[in-house]
């Protein structure tokens, strides 16, 4: 009797970031799995203690994914603008995985490489070495919270997406100019949520960076 294929730790991964692709985290499990894979959860805890353990993994991959080739380039400013968009475009390509990794910390190769190279960069800014850490994680929380939303937005489906437009126009352009007199004067040229992501995310990050620059100036 010909026995149940052993997977390997990679092709498990493989199998989670296909099956999160395709669904969420909330949906996600181990049971689920497994039975995409053809075997038991067991096999799969032998490999990974828990489902968490397992998400951490495959948001780790993504991070692995996009600092490969990297190489530190120009001043501290770039370095960190450099990162932050390399890791948003390796989970625009995975938006699904974008709230696992908010969600789930990870503490594998792919994280050590972004923090190390972040607090390079700080530490080349010429910030004093006490206010680093904090800086670190103002900007990691930053770039999480951006990546995870505009990866949410990524994954609505275009009928959805335009039912969104047409509630946003309506709030906007049928307010009543006597009790919304901003949105009125401005209705115009108010961009709905989901508009422009790109060039909102570097202006943000842009913002955040040259906030350090100033503290560093004083």
């Amino acid at each position: 009797m010909t026995g149940r294929k052993r997977w390997s730790t990679e092709e498990i991964l493989d199998a989670a970031a296909e099956s999160l692709r395709t669904g969420d985290a909330e949906s996600f499990s181990m049971r689920k799995l497994a039975g995409t894979l053809g075997t038991d959860s067991s096999s799969l805890y032998r490999h990974f203690r828990s489902k968490t353990e397992l998400l951490r993994a495959v948001a780790d991959r993504i991070l692995l994914s996009a600092m490969d080739g990297y190489r530190p380039e120009g001043d501290w400013k770039e370095r960190v603008t450099a990162v932050a968009l390399r890791v948003r475009e390796a989970f625009g390509r995975h938006p699904q995985l974008a709230a696992v990794w908010g969600r789930y910390a990870s503490g594998g190769t792919g994280s050590r490489l972004v923090m190390e190279e972040l607090l390079q960069a700080l530490s080349a800014s010429g910030l004093p070495d006490e206010e680093i850490p904090a800086r670190y994680h103002r900007l990691v929380v930053l770039v999480a919270a951006l990546v995870a939303s505009e990866a949410a937005i990524g994954t609505v489906p275009p009928p959805e997406r335009e039912q969104g437009l047409e509630l946003f126009r309506v709030a906007v352009f049928g307010a009543d100019p006597e009790h919304f007199p901003a949105l009125t004067r401005f209705a115009r040229d108010v961009l709905p949520l989901g508009a422009d992501r790109g060039a909102a995310f570097e202006e943000i990050l842009a913002a955040q960076l040259a906030d350090i620059e100033a503290t560093i100036a004083r």
